[in-house]
């Protein structure tokens, strides 16, 4: 499958007289020259405008609004060679998502079937050897093991054994090893993912301007009235300054 996606500045409109394989009648408005040069490329590399195929109403199709609020245009586009225009389930805009762009986020549906994969790989455990390091928690890593391989050697062997002796004690030394390494020191992917948690927590702080602005974006997108609106957007790019300035 090949995607192509972007900001083609291309208003194709919803004629599709002489492009039906590259164009359906959901596009908006008339067609400006880029569009016509986005039209013949699609038709010449067999590939279909996702957003001109799906039925939605025009806040869902349109892409772009001037900083006015007066215009707006279907200027971004997704597209999918032809082949594959059965898997495109859906082409929409989602206005909510606040980007703190004259853009709104364009997105696609994509049903692909797959080859089934192989069985998976075992991958085996990464030790965070920094426990090591102190000297408490190295004795009482001794300790562990020690409790543990003495409380093995009192166990009653079975009397018939269905596998090798060998491996058989080879996968209890690991398993002993592995699980007072695990209550001791933990796997070094589970700390990357605590250090991450707590650098994201870190990031995340101080985000009422953010959220703000989030609001402001849900406010013009609701209201009804010029005068609001209008007033809205000043806030917003007061808003996103401060955010801007913080980042």
């Amino acid at each position: 499958m090949l995607l192509l996606m972007g900001d083609l500045n291309a208003k194709v409109g919803f004629e599709n007289v002489i492009y039906e394989r590259v164009t359906g009648k959901e596009g908006c408005g008339g067609q400006n020259d880029n569009g016509e040069r986005l039209t013949e490329w699609c038709a010449f590399n067999n590939m279909i405008i996702g957003g001109t195929i799906f039925p939605h109403r025009s806040n869902q199709k349109l892409t772009w609004t001037s900083p006015n609020g007066r215009d707006q245009n279907q200027i971004d586009h997704r597209m999918v060679n032809s082949m594959w225009r059965r898997s495109l389930l859906d082409v929409k805009v989602r206005r909510g998502a606040d980007v703190a762009s004259d853009h709104h986020l364009v997105t696609a549906r994509v049903r692909l079937k797959l080859r089934a994969a192989g069985p998976k790989k075992q991958i085996n455990p990464i030790y965070d050897i920094n426990g090591c390091k102190t000297t408490r928690i190295e004795s009482a890593f001794v300790l562990q093991l020690r409790n543990r391989f003495q409380a093995l050697s009192l166990m009653d062997e079975p009397e018939a054994e269905e596998e090798d002796p060998v491996n058989q004690q080879c996968k209890q030394v690991r398993s002993i090893f592995n699980k007072a390494r695990r209550t001791l020191w933990g796997d070094k992917e589970d700390m990357k993912t605590e250090d991450k948690e707590e650098e994201r927590m870190d990031n995340t702080r101080n985000t009422k301007d953010i959220e703000e602005r989030r609001r402001l974006k849900k406010k013009i997108n609701d209201s009804r009235s010029a005068r609001l609106e209008g007033r809205y957007r000043a806030e917003y790019a007061e808003t996103n300054k401060r955010v801007k300035r913080k980042i």
